[in-house]
């Protein structure tokens, strides 16, 4: 318990609702209709993005989960106005359920090679985790709920790749300017830690 408590600190858990609250606000971006509409392209994958990459693994996966909660509890907090449970039993369920996942992805990737931050593994971070993964996710809530085939379901995904591509490099460099300012934030990463596994890499 005490382990769980120093790990999440008063102010882990202030930052963790004001990412949240990122995300929320980049749902008053409009939404670009997709799927029908029913899939629509938002800014909120740059939120997801960004959780992961300045709050690294756990809090920024802790956000997206928050973020969701108030979703399902009925706030309109989705691109759109969208919320309730409603939209978890929509195409874009594998979308949502992928919030937390991408930004864990994103975060432990950039937390493993850790301070300081490079602009060049921010991208590719973010592209794994914030493109990759989250849209794997959401082709197979797609297949599951729009009733897609496969083709058909990587075809329409596809649609949200530049978009998102875009997003990633501009993560990237909002995530270099944040850690830049607040060293320390991003801890030392594996082969900082352990200098004898990077000479065995070179």
């Amino acid at each position: 318990m005490n382990r769980v408590s120093s790990s999440l600190s008063g102010r882990d858990l202030a930052t963790v609702a004001v990412f949240a609250g990122i995300v929320a606000a980049l749902g008053l971006v409009p939404a670009i209709p997709a799927l029908g509409g029913a899939v629509p392209i938002t800014a909120q994958s740059l939120g997801v993005m960004l959780a992961g990459a300045i709050l690294g693994p756990r809090r920024g996966a802790l956000a997206l989960v928050v973020f969701l909660a108030l979703v399902a509890l009925g706030l309109p907090l989705l691109a759109g106005g969208r919320g309730g449970l409603g939209v978890f039993a929509g195409p874009s369920v594998g979308y949502l359920v992928g919030f937390p996942i991408a930004a864990c992805a994103v975060g432990a990737l950039t937390w493993a090679v850790g301070a300081p931050y490079r602009v060049g593994w921010g991208i590719v971070a973010n592209v794994v985790g914030g493109v990759v993964v989250l849209n794997v996710l959401g082709i197979a809530g797609m297949m599951m709920r729009a009733d897609l085939g496969l083709a058909t379901a990587i075809t329409t995904a596809l649609v949200f790749v530049p978009g998102d591509l875009i997003k990633a490099v501009l993560c990237a460099l909002v995530a270099r300017s944040v850690h830049a300012a607040s060293p320390g934030r991003l801890p030392a990463g594996y082969f900082h830690q352990h200098p004898e596994a990077a000479d065995a890499r070179g």
